[in-house]
C-alpha cells in the first residue's frame, strides 16, 4: 500500500513543483520586455537586460523535460555564462555587439527549453494557469525576438530603418515590435523600407495567429477545465445532499 501510494505520489510532486517555474519564466521576460523599453542603452542597462535574460533561461531549462540531474547541470551552465556576460558588461570590457548578441541568443534559447516542460505538464496535469504562463511567455519573445531583428536591419542598412529618420533606440524598437505584434500600430514609427514592411506583416500575422490558435486553444482548455471540475464538484454535493 505504501509503494502504490509513493508511486502515485511522486509524478504528481515532481510535476507540482515544475508547475509555479512557468509563472516565474513570464514574470522574468515581462520584467525583460518593460526593461528594454524604460532602461537606457548604458553599460548597467545592458547588464541588466542579460540578467533578465539569463535568468529566465535558467528557469526555463530548470523547468525543462530533461532528467533531473541533466537539468540542474544545464541550468548551472546557463546561470554561470549570463553571469560572466553580466560583470563584464557591467566592467565594460564586453561591447554593446557582443551583449546584443549575447542577449539575443538567451531569447531565443527560452521557448526551446520550456516547450518540453510545458508538454510534460500538459501530458501529467492538463491545462494550468502555468501552462498558460508558458504559452504567454512565447509570445512575449516573440516581440522581442522581431526587435532584435529590426536592431539588426537598422544596423546593416545604410538608410535609416524608420520615415522618421532619427537614430531610433532599443526601447524605442522593442516598443515598436510589440506595437506591430499586437496590431495596435500607433504609427509613431513606420518602417521606410521594403524589408522593414514585409517584416512587419510577417509580426502582425505571427502575433494574430498565435493569440488565435495557441492561446485561444489553451484559454478555452483552462476554461473547460475548471467548468469541468465545477460540475462534478456541484454533482458531488447533490449526490451527498441526497444521500
Amino acid at each position: 500500500m505504501t509503494a502504490v501510494a509513493a508511486a502515485t505520489r511522486t509524478p504528481l510532486a515532481g510535476h507540482r513543483s515544475l508547475q509555479f517555474r512557468f509563472g516565474a519564466v513570464f514574470a522574468l521576460v515581462l520584467t525583460l520586455v518593460l526593461f528594454e523599453v524604460l532602461a537606457s542603452g548604458d553599460d548597467w542597462a545592458r547588464a541588466g537586460a542579460v540578467a533578465l535574460a539569463g535568468g529566465a533561461l535558467t528557469v526555463a531549462v530548470a523547468t525543462s523535460r530533461a532528467r533531473a540531474p541533466v537539468r540542474r547541470a544545464r541550468a548551472w551552465l546557463v546561470g554561470g555564462f549570463a553571469l560572466l556576460v553580466v560583470i563584464g558588461t557591467a566592467a565594460g570590457l564586453i561591447g554593446a555587439a557582443i551583449t546584443f548578441a549575447v542577449v539575443t541568443l538567451l531569447i531565443l534559447s527560452i521557448p526551446v527549453a520550456l516547450v518540453g516542460g510545458l508538454l510534460r505538464l500538459i501530458r501529467t496535469a492538463g491545462v494550468t494557469i502555468q501552462v498558460v504562463a508558458g504559452a504567454l511567455t512565447v509570445y512575449l519573445v516573440v516581440g522581442l525576438l522581431f526587435a532584435s531583428i529590426i536592431a539588426f536591419a537598422a544596423t546593416v542598412e545604410s538608410s535609416p530603418y524608420f520615415t522618421q529618420g532619427k537614430n531610433v533606440s532599443n526601447g524605442e524598437r522593442v516598443y515598436y515590435s510589440f506595437t506591430v505584434l499586437t496590431t495596435t500600430g500607433f504609427g509613431d514609427f513606420t518602417p521606410a523600407q521594403p524589408f522593414g514592411h514585409a517584416l512587419a506583416v510577417l509580426e502582425m500575422l505571427t502575433g494574430q495567429l498565435y493569440l488565435v490558435t495557441v492561446i485561444g486553444i489553451v484559454v478555452g482548455n483552462f476554461a473547460g477545465r475548471r467548468t469541468a471540475r465545477d460540475v462534478q464538484a456541484q454533482r458531488s454535493q447533490s449526490d451527498r445532499e441526497g444521500t
